[in-house]
């Protein structure tokens, strides 16, 4: 109850706006003691390391590094930090993100505002929550020639290969002109790349929701040397709401999209995969497990439903 209400008042502000908001609320409460009893109760091996429960933070609601160690009491067992671009930039000019309140759905079209990988590396060292494990979600500058993005990707290695205990490749963003791009030919001479300079951790590639060919994008992944697929990011597409402006579509619209790509990425490869888009439930949850994903990440989820759904989805499995 008292999440809706709070809900209610966020929802006559400004999306980003509430989003700030939202983020200083988290770094002044206190996790819930009845999220505490459950945090380790079903702890999942992937990618060399021990997750200390299959529900996790979805890069993009802590862009920037400055509340991942109060989200990460809030019970969950992985927090992906970023997107992070080497340098700073602003992203795309305001308003950028649009509630479908109807559609319990997000339209952004941010374009990956960023500190850059400076400020972001700061914050992230120093005290770590016991038992989370912490990602990072990297991505290139948007004026960062095609020919030069690579060297970004390697630039962010550097930065926080020592820092995070997995990096996430983002080539998926529907927001930055050209990245989705790097999902044909390009992708497996830059995760071979990116694993040559990452020799400690395991890297990740977050796909598109819109590839209409999984199979070889994931076969291209496989022969990269990636350690396991995010699947996946926002969707271009507007399956059954009326917005029809740019930007990438979360929520409870992209379920079943999510889902249909998950079946696919789980059917062509043997790699784990993280499940990523329109979990809003429980049973969501519980249901893109069940299809074969080792982890879930949430995000709009947490915007419609509050931190409470983290709780929810642990008693769940219980």
């Amino acid at each position: 109850m008292t999440y809706r209400i709070m809900r209610r008042f966020g929802f006559t502000m400004d999306p980003e706006v509430a989003h700030a908001w939202a983020l200083r609320a988290a770094r002044i409460a206190r996790p819930l003691g009845a999220v505490r009893d459950r945090v380790g109760r079903h702890p999942v091996e992937a990618f060399g390391l021990r997750f200390r429960n299959p529900v996790g933070l979805a890069a993009g609601y802590d862009k920037d590094g400055t509340t991942w160690r109060a989200l990460a009491a809030l019970g969950f067992g992985h927090v992906e930090v970023g997107t992070v671009t080497p340098r700073p930039q602003r992203g795309n000019d305001r308003p950028r993100m649009t509630r479908l309140v109807a559609d319990r759905a997000l339209v952004n079209r941010m374009g990956f505002p960023s500190d850059g990988a400076t400020a972001v590396a700061r914050r992230l060292r120093g005290r770590r929550p016991r038992g989370v494990i912490l990602g990072v979600s990297i991505g290139p500058n948007a004026d960062t020639p095609p020919e030069r993005r690579v060297d970004d990707y390697l630039d962010l290695v550097a930065s926080f290969e020592p820092l995070a205990d997995y990096l996430a490749l983002n080539v998926s963003s529907p927001n930055t002109a050209g990245l989705r791009d790097l999902q044909g030919d390009p992708l497996e001479s830059l995760i071979g790349a990116v694993r040559r300079a990452a020799a400690t951790v395991p890297v990740l590639v977050k796909l598109s929701p819109d590839l209409d060919d999984v199979a070889s994008v994931v076969a291209a992944a496989e022969r990269g040397g990636a350690h396991g697929l995010i699947v996946g990011n926002t969707t271009t597409t507007r399956p059954s709401v009326g917005h029809s402006g740019p930007g990438g579509l979360s929520g409870a619209p992209l379920g079943a999209l999510a889902m249909r790509r998950l079946t696919a990425a789980v059917a062509a490869t043997t790699l784990p995969i993280v499940a990523c888009g329109g979990i809003m439930s429980a049973d969501d949850a519980v249901a893109r497990l069940d299809a074969g994903a080792v982890l879930v990440q949430l995000y709009t989820g947490l915007v419609y439903e509050g931190p409470g759904l983290v709780r929810r989805i642990l008693n769940r499995l219980d």
